[in-house]
């Protein structure tokens, strides 16, 4: 008795990853593990900044009440410099990522917010009442907004800003290739993991290919202030199960399972 042979199981479509990274990198891995297709398309990198105010700054790391953290790029800056926190230095993460991050460092989290955004962590500061008279230390990059510092300031906090890092286009980017994959609607899903890579792609694709990616292929953002990015934009995106890029990659998989979303359906969480 011979059975039918099975047809094998079609490729899914690739993943766009848009953060500063190559093929092989955290996100790509995370995405491959999956039994994802990648293609990198890197719309921004992250470079090192004139550190001079971020050095002054952490020579009198122990005259702040808390340093504030909102990317890896941060820790990775800081970290470089102070191996070890700062005595009697309070610690604030915009989230679980973040966290985990300078907790491998061996730095204590003294406050992560339950929404992982810079407006959750302003939240989370007015919840705690930690920010009143507080001199807060927030390096930052180079396009923070001024959500996180206008926020602790409105709380009655001493914000001081330093650049850690630049955040600039992605120059590598192949635009002809990248309008290639989206004339062809063969894009399976494109995860954004920060505000930057939103505006960034856009700019480089120009509006109308950028309109026409995401109507094709559901637009995945790693948490609400990048969610936000896409909705200014007129897009719903999905958010990440997690704000982590195990979380960003297995959303993905879902994402590129369902197709795109209808314009009508608000962002949710998966």
């Amino acid at each position: 008795m011979t059975g039918r042979s099975r047809k094998p199981a079609a490729t899914p479509k690739p993943v766009v990853v848009t953060r500063d990274e190559e093929l092989g990198g955290p996100l790509s891995r995370e995405l491959a593990s999956l039994g994802l297709p990648v293609l990198v398309w890197a719309a921004v990198r992250v470079l090192a900044a004139d550190t001079a105010d971020l050095d002054e700054a952490l020579r009198r790391a122990e005259s702040f009440d808390w340093i504030v953290f909102t990317s890896r790029h941060a820790v990775a800056a800081v970290t470089r410099r102070l191996p070890a926190p700062p005595h009697a230095v309070r610690t604030a993460a915009v989230g679980l990522a973040t966290a985990a991050v300078l907790q491998q460092h061996g730095w204590p989290v003294d406050l992560i917010p339950p929404e992982p955004s810079a407006a959750g962590l302003v939240a989370a500061f007015a919840a705690a009442g930690g920010a009143h008279g507080a001199h807060v230390l927030y390096p930052a990059s180079s396009r923070a907004p001024p959500t996180l510092a206008s926020g602790l300031t409105r709380l009655g906090a001493q914000v001081t800003v330093v650049e850690a890092y630049r955040t600039v286009s992605g120059a590598t980017l192949d635009i002809e290739e990248c309008r290639s994959w989206i004339s062809r609607e063969a894009v399976g899903a494109v995860t954004f993991a920060s505000p930057s890579a939103v505006s960034e792609l856009e700019s480089a694709l120009g509006k109308e290919n950028f309109a026409r990616l995401l109507g094709a292929a559901p637009a995945v953002a790693i948490g609400p202030t990048t969610a936000h990015a896409l909705a200014e934009r007129g897009y719903t995106p999905t958010l990440a199960e997690s704000a982590t890029l195990r979380g960003l990659a297995r959303t993905s998989l879902q994402a590129v399972r369902s197709g795109p979303i209808s314009p009508k359906r608000r962002a949710r969480r998966s």
